[in-house]
C-alpha cells in the first residue's frame, strides 16, 4: 500500500512551485495573492502552534468561519500535526456547536470573529475538556480579558517560536501521519436526530481527489470560488483535495453576500454548487428578462427555444440535424455567449450540481445556454461522490457513473449500496448507527434507485420519504418537487399524501421575484405573509401547479396546495446549511395546515 497521503502533494506543491499561486483572497476590494511557500509557512506555524500548546495526535480541533485562507491554514496545519479536523457551520446554534465541541472532544476551538466567540460562552461551561478559544478577527476583543481567548496571529506567532527552538519536529510529525489515520470529521446535517460525525481517513480524501479528476480532468490554470460552507463535503472536494492534489487555484469569496460579484470578478474554469444555487440563477435570468425591451425578449425566447431543443437531442445522445447545429450557432453567438460573461461563466469547462438532486428542467435550461452543468451523487459517508456525469456524457434524469474503482449496487428493496476507497470509516463514537450503515464493507445509502445497463444511475428518492398514498400506490416526491421549484416563483416545495386519498404540497414562495411581480402587477401587501395570501400570487402558483401536473401521472398530480406564510430557514431547523429541508420536522410544524387540506377530502 502506498504511504502518500493530501500531504503528500501539499508538500510537493511547495517544493516544486514555491512561488506559484494557490490562493486567493480579497480584502476591503483587493484581491492577494498566496503561493504554496506562503501557504506552507502559515501551515507549520498553526502546526507548530497547536503541538506547543500540547496539541496530540489524534486529538480533534473543531473550526467555525466563514470561507478564507486561514480555514485552510488551519486544517492542514491541524493535519500535519497528526490531527483531525472538526468542521462548524457559522449558523449553528451555541447549543449545536457546543455538541460537535462535545462529541469530537476538541481541546482547541478556532472561531472565525467575535461573534463565533461568543457562542463558546454558552456551552463553555458544559465542556471542561476545552482549552483555548482561538479567534481569527480580533475586532471587539482586543480589551477583552479572558484567559481561555488567544488570538490567530498569537498562535501563528506561538508556532513560529516554537520551531525555531525545535528543528525538525515539524517534518516528524508529518512523517508520523498515515494514511488510514483520520483527517477529518464531517458532520451530518441531523435531519433525522443528532448530528453524526463521519470519519474519513487521509486515504479516503486522496482517493476522491483523483478519482473526481479521473472523471473529468483538471487542468494547469484552472481556478474555483471557494464559497459553499468548508464544513461540507462538496465545498471540500475542490477547496482542499483537488487544489492540493493537482495544483489548481482557489479563489476565496469576500463575503456570503458577494458570491455573484465575486463569481463575475474570477470568471473560475470549475464551479460547483448546490441545485438552490442554479435554481436561483435560473430564476433569475429569466425574471431579469421579462423586465427587458419587447424585442429582447421576442429574441431570448427564440434562442432559448433553439438552445432547449439543442440541448434536449444532445443529452439525450440523439443526432443533432445540421440547421439546428447552425441554429445553435447564432443563437449562441447573438444572446448566450454575453449572457455567461454577466454571469461570470464564461470560461466555466465544467459546472458541478451536488447535495440534493436537481430538476431536470434546469440542467436542461443551463446546457441549452451552453454552460456544461452536470450532475453527481454521493454522500459525506462515501467521501462526497459516488457517481458522477462525465462532459459530454450527461444523461437527463440520471446523476453519472460510478467513479474508478467504486462498486454499486442495488439491493433488492432499491436501496443502492456502495463499495469504494471513498467509503468513511465509520461514524465517531456511534458503534450503533455504523453498524446499521456499514455492512460487509457495503455502505447503505439510504436512498433508492437503479442502474441502467451502461451504468448510470437514476435515484428514485430518499427511502424514508417514498410516499405510499391510501390506494397503496409508490410515489416519489423529489421529482415533483424539483419540477415545482424550477419555477421562478417558487423556492421550495413539500410534497405530502403518506397514507393520503391525494397528493398535497406545502409551498414557500420565492420572496424577491414574487415582490417583483407584486409590485409590477400592483398587488398590494403589508408583510410577507400577507403577500403569501393575496388571491393573485394564490392564482399565480395555481398556473405553476398545473403547469407541472401536466407532466404527471394521474396518481402523482397535486391537488391541492398552501403557501407557508413565512420563509424556511435553517436557523428554525427547518432546512440544512445547504438548503435541503428537512420533511419530517416540516410535517410536525405544519400539521395543522396539512390536516386542513386533506379535510373534505
Amino acid at each position: 500500500m502506498s504511504n502518500e497521503i493530501l500531504l503528500t502533494y501539499f508538500r510537493k506543491n511547495i517544493n516544486e512551485h514555491p512561488n506559484q499561486i494557490a490562493i486567493r483572497h480579497k480584502d476591503y476590494g483587493i484581491w492577494h495573492d498566496v503561493t504554496w511557500d506562503q501557504y506552507g509557512k502559515k501551515v507549520k506555524q498553526v502546526a507548530m502552534g497547536l503541538i506547543s500548546l500540547g496539541f496530540k495526535k489524534g486529538e480533534c480541533v473543531s473550526i467555525i468561519s466563514e470561507n478564507r485562507p486561514e480555514w485552510v491554514y488551519a486544517d492542514f496545519g491541524i493535519m500535519s500535526a497528526g490531527g483531525v479536523t472538526a468542521g462548524v457551520y457559522t449558523t449553528n446554534s451555541a447549543e449545536q456547536c457546543g455538541y460537535i465541541v462535545q462529541n469530537s472532544g476538541s481541546r482547541f476551538y478556532i472561531a472565525e470573529n467575535e461573534e463565533q466567540f461568543d457562542k463558546t460562552l454558552k456551552f463553555r461551561k458544559d465542556n471542561p475538556h476545552l482549552e483555548k478559544v482561538i479567534v481569527i478577527e480580533m475586532e471587539g476583543l482586543k480589551r477583552y480579558k479572558d484567559p481561555m481567548l488567544m488570538s490567530f496571529d498569537d498562535l501563528l506567532k506561538l508556532g513560529r517560536e516554537f520551531d525555531t527552538k525545535n528543528p525538525g519536529l515539524y517534518e516528524q510529525r508529518l512523517r508520523e501521519v498515515k494514511p488510514d489515520d483520520l483527517a477529518v470529521l464531517i458532520y451530518t446535517s441531523g435531519t433525522t436526530g443528532p448530528p453524526k460525525g463521519a470519519m474519513l481517513t487521509h486515504s479516503n480524501l486522496l482517493y476522491m481527489s483523483e478519482a473526481m479528476v479521473d472523471a473529468n480532468p483538471v487542468y494547469d490554470g484552472d481556478e474555483s470560488l471557494s464559497y459553499l460552507p468548508l464544513c461540507h463535503i462538496f465545498e471540500q472536494l475542490f477547496t482542499v483535495m483537488v487544489n492540493i492534489r493537482y495544483g489548481t487555484v482557489v479563489n476565496f469569496i469576500e463575503s456570503p453576500d458577494t458570491v455573484m460579484d465575486n463569481m463575475r470578478e474570477v470568471s473560475p474554469t470549475v464551479v460547483c454548487g448546490v441545485p438552490r444555487i442554479w435554481e436561483k440563477y435560473a430564476s433569475g435570468i429569466m425574471i431579469r428578462m421579462s423586465d427587458a425591451t419587447w424585442f429582447k425578449r421576442m429574441v431570448f425566447k427564440g434562442c432559448l427555444g433553439i438552445g432547449m431543443k439543442y440541448a434536449g437531442l444532445k443529452l439525450n445522445f440523439k443526432p443533432i440535424p445540421p440547421y439546428l447545429k447552425l441554429a445553435y450557432l447564432a443563437a449562441y453567438g447573438a444572446v448566450f455567449r454575453k449572457l455567461k460573461e454577466r454571469l461570470g461563466f464564461d470560461r466555466v469547462r465544467v459546472a458541478y450540481s451536488g447535495a440534493a438532486p436537481i430538476s431536470p428542467d434546469v440542467l436542461k435550461f443551463f446546457n441549452a445556454i451552453g454552460l456544461p452543468l452536470i450532475e453527481g451523487y454521493g454522500q459525506t459517508e462515501g467521501t462526497g461522490v459516488t457517481t458522477v456525469s462525465r462532459k459530454g456524457q450527461l444523461r437527463i434524469g440520471r446523476v453519472g457513473q460510478p467513479l474508478p474503482r467504486c462498486e454499486v449496487k442495488i439491493a433488492p428493496d432499491g436501496e443502492i449500496l456502495v463499495k469504494s476507497p471513498g467509503v468513511f470509516k465509520g461514524y465517531f463514537k456511534n458503534p450503533e448507527a455504523t453498524a446499521e450503515t456499514l455492512k460487509e464493507g457495503w455502505l447503505h445509502s439510504g436512498d433508492v434507485g437503479e442502474l441502467d445497463e451502461q451504468g448510470f444511475l437514476k435515484i428514485t428518492d430518499r427511502k424514508k420519504d417514498l410516499i405510499i398514498t391510501a390506494g397503496g400506490k409508490n410515489i416519489a416526491p423529489q421529482n415533483i418537487e424539483n419540477q415545482l421549484k424550477f419555477s421562478p416563483y417558487i423556492n421550495d416545495a413539500i410534497v405530502i399524501g403518506d397514507r393520503r386519498k391525494f397528493i398535497s404540497a406545502l409551498i414557500a414562495i420565492d420572496e424577491e421575484n414574487m415582490i417583483k411581480y407584486a409590485q409590477d402587477n400592483k398587488i398590494q401587501f403589508g408583510t410577507y405573509a400577507s403577500l403569501t395570501q393575496a388571491p393573485e400570487i394564490k392564482q399565480l402558483i395555481q398556473k405553476e401547479v398545473d403547469r407541472v401536473n401536466k407532466t404527471l401521472a394521474q396518481v402523482e398530480q397535486v391537488k391541492k396546495f398552501t403557501i407557508i406564510p413565512k420563509r424556511l430557514y435553517e436557523e428554525d431547523g427547518e432546512v440544512t446549511p445547504t438548503m435541503k429541508v428537512k420533511r419530517k420536522f416540516i410535517n410536525e410544524t405544519y400539521k395543522d395546515i396539512i390536516e386542513k387540506m386533506y379535510k373534505g377530502g
